[in-house]
């Protein structure tokens, strides 16, 4: 069974301090993503949003995942932990500074399917998913820094 990969790419207008602010901080994901909730269930030490970090969210799907991998204003990894039939879920969320100021996000994860012959729906229906969570990170932050 080949390994499902999604790879999404949007630009903001925030510098990456501003994204990262809001992809970091659990709390602020119902504020912009397509999530009813989001919570610590765990919090990581000995910043409670970095590594070891477990963060439950529902909406769509009720998911849990752990924070394994934190570079301030530069990079937030997780693995999913429940919620949807997968297995072997990592992304990495990547901010690089652009030249005008704002922020390049690359959002790149990779997956198992758990059923045969559904990565590439999963594909296809996650990465939707995946699109439209950078996309509304991206106009969040940017909608933050003209409100400050």
């Amino acid at each position: 069974m080949r390994t499902g990969r999604i790879d999404v790419q949007v630009t903001s207008d925030a510098p990456p301090s501003e994204v990262f602010a809001l992809l970091h901080d659990v709390t602020t994901w119902p504020e912009w993503a397509d999530f009813a909730t989001a919570r610590l269930e765990r919090p990581g030490a000995p910043d409670p949003n970095g590594v070891g970090a477990i963060r439950a969210f529902t909406g769509h799907a009720n998911t849990r995942e752990e924070v394994v991998a934190v570079e301030q204003d530069r990079h937030l990894g997780y693995v999913l932990l429940s919620g949807i039939p997968i297995r072997d879920y990592r992304a990495d969320v990547r901010l690089t500074p652009t030249s005008s100021g704002g922020t390049e996000i690359s959002w790149r994860s990779s997956f198992r399917a758990k059923v045969p012959g559904t990565t590439g729906l999963i594909e296809k229906r996650l990465g939707a998913f995946i699109a439209d969570t950078a996309a509304r990170l991206a106009a969040a932050a940017a909608s933050h820094r003209t409100s400050a």
